[in-house]
């Protein structure tokens, strides 16, 4: 028996290690805060063991990195347990130490304990304790106690160790949200950091001084003006240099006399670095320039396409990305890269296969459809839905470009259809095919035969209602309307109540206008009569009592809606208020059309102040949203409907670094006035916006009762904040 038992444990163990061969155990499995705080005791011990030391800290921060939160008294125990470690000369331990301040981060009283050790250790000459010291002082300083440890900052950016003088510059752009005024005074010292022989240094330094100017215009145009003269070492930093002219190049102007952009033949010089990280940023951002035209356009696309056949992955990943953005706008520049670019549809990355393949779409010829779709279905199993959803878009864009070759696209389309999917994916394919049947009528037989097929298996309840829908509105007009009464039937019989609604309604419509259909379609009807569902059954009754009706068949079944929704749901109030023995009669609702905010009485003016279309269009739209955002918050819904909106009025000049829309909305018994705010100023997010107003004329005749401020208001990102008056009682 005991010689089975220890033969039987050598194959236990044999199976645990081939087992623990396939599966890999996280070195941090099964640990309990409880647990570590009880081993963070060995701080306190006489004779310290670094090593366990260590890896106690390392629980601890794996802990925090979790979101595992420890408590005041916790986390203060800890700190002063760990403060007890700077006695150690272990340099292992002290970068741990280091980390695990920097993560516990001590409140201010406490932080006083370990600044000694810290400016010990920022004047230590060990430059591995200098720079760590330097990040977490910074890190857990406030403004009081970051004006005695100025002067050892300031010395430590033109340190002559490039690791102490990068921590020192982090550090600055850190602080800057600290105590700016403070930080601002290391201009010249920062300035010299600039011309370091060190990349990472000249990369720090050069980020902290665009910060620095960031807020005066001039000065950062000045500081552009002066890099782009001036040789840069790091290629991180030539990197920073082009975005930072690809922002003034946007605030400003081209030169009215040659045509040219400021700095454009910087950004064509970066063409020709020798690092391909500068290379790629300055294509990039020539690409990315506004109402960039094809000559400018050139050497990018020409740099670009060297790149597509680059060995690394990620060259080739960052080229045909930025190619596709300009095949959007410009995708006739990018037709010599063609040939490049077919070669990345078998990439093993199926990222860059995807991006080649949709970008080949936007630029493809007529001729090279049908190799493109054979291309395509060779991938487009094996990779993911959103990537799908790209594929299928660009396909669409295709047809409407080339319409003599919907066959084939809609082919395309119909087979994806059948295959396994998300519901986005089978919506945008969905939606693609609709598009195709509305913008090419040639496509409307084969779109509706491919649709009523995928309805058959259909697990969406969406999508069916949709497609049956569009057989309502498209069958009747086919060659063989007959044809797709099996499709709907089906899904009244095997469906859900949702499906089985608008399957009725579909079956109506070619009731209504196919009389040759007539009698089989009240039949089907009929059938309906008895199903379980309320709203099956009330939509079946009337549809088979309107097609037996011969004089109002077609108006009863596909009536357009004519009546203002107000006016109809102020008609149901009263009929529902004071009802009466006869049905509610459809003739007393008003008709009359609502009156269009800018079709009132200045009209006239209005169409000669905006005589284009497209702007009067454009104006509308505008409107009718700001109308929907401030009839959405739910202190105006007791304000009732909106009497009037007024045209917005800008507030204040082009140029300022912050620019205001008011639009003024007219209730019954109040006023909103919404002011719309947009932020220019980079990286400045502005919070709690809001606008006070003082009555100056018509005082008494208004008063203020709400102010909505604006949360947040972020570079580029319109936000609006809003002020209600209502009218004052004016006593008689």
């Amino acid at each position: 028996m005991a010689d089975t038992a220890q033969g039987a444990a050598p194959d236990a163990v044999k199976k645990r290690d081939e087992d623990s061969d396939d599966v890999d155990f996280s070195p941090f499995w099964g640990i309990e805060k409880g647990a570590v705080l009880q081993e963070a005791r060995c701080f306190n011990e006489s004779q310290l063991d670094a090593r366990r030391c260590q890896q106690v800290i390392t629980k601890l921060l794996y802990l925090c990195n979790q979101g595992d939160s420890f408590t005041k008294t916790e986390a203060t125990e800890v700190f002063f347990s760990v403060t007890k470690l700077f006695q150690s000369k272990d340099s292992n331990l002290r970068r741990m130490v280091y980390l695990i301040i920097k993560e516990i981060c001590p409140s201010a009283d406490e932080v006083i304990i370990v600044t000694s050790s810290l400016m010990k250790d920022m004047n230590s000459k060990t430059d591995l304790y200098r720079s760590n010291a330097i990040r977490v002082l910074c890190n857990i300083t406030d403004a009081g106690l970051l004006s005695q440890i100025e002067r050892y900052l300031k010395q430590a950016v033109v340190d002559k160790n490039a690791v102490v003088s990068s921590a020192a510059l982090v550090s600055g752009i850190h602080l800057l949200k600290v105590n700016a005024e403070i930080v601002r005074r290391w201009s010249n010292e920062v300035q010299e950091a600039v011309n370091s022989k060190s990349p990472v240094v000249q990369f720090h330094a050069l980020a902290l001084l665009h910060q620095i100017r960031q807020s005066d215009r001039l000065a950062v145009s000045k500081l552009v003006t002066q890099l782009t003269r001036s040789p840069i070492r790091s290629p991180l930093a030539q990197c920073l240099v082009i975005r930072y002219v690809a922002q003034v190049i946007r605030e400003s102007t081209a030169n009215e006399g040659s045509g040219e952009r400021p700095f454009y033949d910087f950004l064509e010089s970066c063409l020709r670095h020798k690092s391909e990280m500068v290379i790629f940023e300055a294509a990039r951002v020539i690409t990315d320039l506004n109402e960039v035209t094809s000559r400018e356009l050139q050497p990018a696309i020409t740099v670009l396409q060297l790149f597509l056949s680059s060995s690394k992955p990620i060259l080739r990943f960052a080229a045909i990305r930025a190619l596709n953005k300009v095949a959007m706008v410009h995708p006739l520049s990018v037709t010599n890269c063609n040939i490049d670019m077919e070669s990345l549809i078998s990439d093993q990355n199926r990222s860059i296969a995807t991006l080649a393949i949709t970008t080949l779409l936007k630029t493809g010829n007529e001729s090279s459809v049908e190799r493109l779709m054979k291309q395509i279905t060779s991938f487009i199993s094996d990779i993911q839905d959103e990537f799908k959803i790209v594929v299928v878009e660009a396909i669409q864009s295709l047809c409407l470009k080339f319409p003599q070759k919907h066959r084939v696209l809609m082919n395309f389309l119909s087979n994806i259809l059948r295959e396994e999917g998300g519901f986005e994916y089978k919506k945008a394919i969905v939606d693609s095919i609709l598009c195709l049947i509305k913008e090419i009528p040639e496509a409307k037989e084969s779109g509706l035969a491919h649709l009523s097929e995928f309805i058959e298996d259909c697990e969406f309840t969406y999508l069916s209602s949709q497609i049956l829908h569009l057989l309502g509105d498209q069958g009747p007009t086919t060659l063989d309307p007959s044809k797709y009464i099996r499709y709907i039937y089906n899904r009244v019989i095997l469906e859900n109540a949702a499906i089985r609604a608008s399957a009725v309604c579909a079956l109506a419509k070619f009731g209504a206008y196919c009389p040759a259909l007539l009698s089989r379609i009240i039949i089907l009807l009929r059938r309906c009569l008895y199903d379980n569902d309320d709203e099956v059954r009330d939509r079946a009754a009337f549809f088979v009592a309107a097609l037996q009706d011969q004089a109002s068949r077609v108006d009863s079944i596909d009536r357009d809606f004519s009546f203002p929704l107000a006016s109809f749901e102020t008609s149901l109030r009263n009929f529902v208020t004071d009802p009466s023995e006869s049905p509610f009669d459809m003739g007393v609702v008003d008709s009359t059309p609502e009156i269009d905010v800018y079709k009132t009485k200045g009209t006239t003016t209005y169409q000669n102040l905006h005589s284009n279309a497209s702007g009067s269009h454009s104006l509308d739209k505008e409107l009718e949203e700001s109308q929907g955002m401030v009839t959405g918050i739910a202190q105006f819904v007791q304000n009732g409907p909106i009497f009037k909106s007024c045209r917005s009025v800008e507030l204040t000049e082009a140029e300022t670094e912050y620019k205001v829309t008011c639009t003024k909305h007219i209730f019954k018994e109040h006023v909103v006035f919404q002011f719309k705010c947009t932020n220019t100023i980079q990286e400045q997010i502005l919070e709690d916006v809001s606008v006070v107003m003082e009555v100056i004329e018509g005082e008494g005749a208004f008063e203020e009762i709400t102010t909505i401020p604006l949360d947040s208001m972020p570079l580029g990102k319109p936000g609006s904040t809003f002020v209600s008056f209502s009218r004052a009682e004016v006593p008689g």
